[in-house]
């Protein structure tokens, strides 16, 4: 391929000036009124290479060199349908001999790929995630503006529905006002909460929120959590919105990852829906199964009670060796799908009418459910496949799992054909 120039350096307010409302055109899919009988997907969108026009490998790499034995991922994305113009070659090589290539989230055809398979699989789209920290720079905000404004045009081609995440990971304190000066330049540059394929719950839109009352040490309070929570649901011109937060998986009893302080628990009754973080708590099918009985049912009947939908995370496996050699390679494995589909049929039996699938693209922590290779580079970097099983194998089952969670096929443990 032929590398893109880079982009001139833009100032804050050349970025926004590149915001514009979606005018192009839209396809009838699924039902962007409403999250139940939903299985949503987080979209990261984080991964960059040399040549995408935006800096190097983004993500890729664990240093500034992306080479073996400095990779930061622990899947290797199935690029062989993507054309020469969506891929980037990289310093690995294949067993063959053959030199490996990556993807990057800011080229557009590759965006539209991607909701192409969730238009092919029945998967119903994608919480877009908008990492706060990303924004701080005009360089920064550009990318995940990009990403953003390519996702948005996927859902609206393919007829998937998607919504805004905000990541607060990083966030300083005192600085809630970043996300709420974010939120307002996506409403009035991008018109997002119009947008046709834009997510809606209870008539509003949905707004999530990810990273409240977790207890490693985060800058910002519970009490700036609530400003930003009343700010995204009672803001006459911003507000108006059905707020999702994502918090620890302990919030309800407010001990092990979570803050043990009961305006954790404001911060859910102000909220609408709540989205526990789950993933490496349990490692096994019968651990995900003890899981949903002693907690999510639980949390459920709390929910029920205080007039609040509950989104569970379900996960395919998790393996992040490569970011954290301590960690062993295949740390969660993921048994040919019977560990993902086993949290989906324990959900529904807890009550559970939604569901968060971590991730669509996460290859860094090796939750991604799209398509990665059997055949990745060698070398001394490690890198986990889908034990033989078909690159699309994960995509098939998460549609699989919209359907029993919908209760439109039979629930049972035995993995669907």
């Amino acid at each position: 391929m032929v590398p893109a120039a880079d982009p001139p350096r833009l100032t804050r307010d050349q970025v926004l000036a590149k915001l514009h409302p979606y005018t192009g055109p839209t396809e009838k899919g699924v039902d962007v009124s409403t999250l139940t009988g939903k299985i949503m997907c987080g979209y990261q969108g984080w991964f960059g290479a040399p040549g995408d026009g935006f800096g190097g490998f983004r993500h890729y790499a664990k240093g500034r060199n992306f080479e073996p034995g400095s990779a930061n991922i622990d899947l290797w994305p199935d690029v062989t349908e993507l054309d020469p113009d969506e891929r980037y070659d990289t310093g690995f090589k294949h067993k063959d001999g053959s030199v490996a290539q990556v993807f990057s989230s800011t080229n557009a055809k590759t965006v539209h790929r991607h909701f192409q398979w969730m238009k092919q699989y029945g998967i119903d789209g994608v919480f877009v995630q908008r990492f706060i920290v990303d924004t701080g720079n005009p360089g920064g905000l550009d990318r995940v503006n990009t990403v953003l404004d390519h996702c948005r045009d996927g859902a609206n081609r393919t007829g998937r529905a998607y919504a805004v995440m905000y990541d607060l990971s990083g966030l300083g304190e005192n600085k809630m006002s970043t996300v709420i000066d974010d939120w307002k330049s996506l409403v009035d540059h991008m018109q997002v909460t119009k947008d046709p394929a834009y997510l809606h719950h209870n008539g509003k839109p949905v707004v999530s929120v990810w990273g409240i009352g977790f207890n490693d040490r985060r800058k910002y309070t519970l009490d700036e959590s609530i400003q930003l929570i009343k700010f995204l649901k009672d803001d006459p011109t911003y507000g108006g919105n059905t707020v999702m937060i994502g918090v620890p998986t302990y919030w309800r009893t407010l001990d092990r990852d979570a803050l043990k302080d009961t305006k954790l628990h404001d911060c859910v009754e102000l909220a609408d829906i709540v989205s526990p973080w789950t993933v490496g708590r349990y490692s096994t099918p019968e651990q995900a199964r003890n899981y949903a009985q002693k907690v999510v049912a639980p949390d459920i009947a709390w929910c029920k009670e205080h007039k609040k939908d509950f989104l569970p995370v379900a996960f395919p496996g998790f393996s992040w060796h490569n970011m954290n050699p301590r960690s062993k390679s295949n740390q969660i494995p993921r048994l040919g799908g019977q560990f993902l589909w086993t949290q989906y049929v324990a959900d529904q039996q807890a009550g559970a009418s939604m569901i968060y699938q971590a991730m669509f693209d996460e290859i860094d922590e090796g939750t991604a459910i799209f398509k990665v290779t059997n055949d990745p580079p060698t070398g001394p970097s490690t890198f986990v496949t889908l034990e033989g099983l078909p690159s699309d194998y994960y995509l098939k089952l998460v549609g699989k799992g919209t359907q029993l969670l919908r209760h439109e096929i039979p629930t049972t443990d035995e993995l669907p054909k």
